[in-house]
């Protein structure tokens, strides 16, 4: 098995050393797909790898795709650049590549480091992914807003985790909520749907129940507490933009004392 790493990139200068280092003597073949980044880090990625690619597009389904296409191999591992490969993943990987393989794909979990420790539950872990896989089996797609793996071949999986650097604050946090939370809300906005009262206060309430006690987000202790109120806050906000977007096709009321 020859592998080829994919990662695309935009000014992750902060993170992308750790995941590019994890990955040396494991895979074959690092491609680095950078969307014009302004930041050091294709410089950084010039350390690990003379495979960096520019590519300027908003189109993280083209970049990956991209990225996949003109690797060299057609083993593909997928990993992001706040991401690293854990040892236990490494020496599995490095097992996997010494023996005969059936399988098309591989789901392997992913395992969170947010405010100041690993998250081990609250709908974070284990978060299955189909993350290395023959080229020919997998692509990305997009469909409106919304970007996914679409895999048809036979799949197994791995034990040990990749390693996802999340949040650096829950103010990053915040802010990656807000990008999502606008999107959602255009994409309902385009199926013509418009928020209930309902949506504003029972869906948030059972997103914080169903992450802190189903999920068991209780045992995360205060990441777990943060998460799940993070969780439902996120669903509020997505229809409270929603009503916006409806509130800008009505006529509203012009403030007092302004012309």
């Amino acid at each position: 098995m020859k592998i080829s790493a994919v990662i695309v990139t935009y000014n992750n200068e902060k993170k992308i050393g750790n995941c590019l280092e994890s990955l040396q003597g494991i895979v074959d073949e690092i491609i680095v797909v950078d969307s014009l980044s302004t930041d050091c880090t294709r410089k950084i990625a010039s350390h690990f790898t003379n495979k960096i690619i520019k590519c300027f597009s908003s189109d993280y389904a083209y970049l990956k795709n991209y990225g996949q296409k003109i690797a060299a191999f057609d083993w593909i591992l997928s990993i992001e650049p706040d991401e690293r490969l854990s040892t236990g993943l490494r020496l599995e990987l490095l097992k996997l590549k010494n023996k005969p393989i059936e399988i098309e794909g591989f789901y392997i979990p992913r395992r969170s480091f947010y405010i100041y420790r690993w998250v081990k539950h609250s709908g974070w872990y284990p978060d299955w992914r189909v993350r290395l896989y023959q080229r020919d089996k997998g692509c990305w797609k997009k469909e409106g807003y919304r970007i996914f793996f679409d895999f048809s071949g036979k799949t197994g999986r791995l034990k040990t985790p990749v390693e996802h650097l999340a949040f650096s604050s829950i103010s990053e946090h915040l802010i990656y909520l807000n990008r999502v939370a606008e999107r959602r809300a255009q994409e309902i906005y385009a199926r013509k749907k418009k928020p209930r009262f309902y949506h504003f206060w029972l869906w948030p309430c059972f997103r914080f129940f169903y992450k802190y006690i189903i999920k068991f987000g209780f045992l995360d202790g205060f990441p777990g507490l943060v998460i799940s109120a993070m969780s439902a806050y996120a669903v509020f906000l997505r229809f409270a933009k929603l009503r916006e977007i409806w509130k800008k096709g009505e006529r509203i009321e012009s403030v007092p004392g302004c012309q």
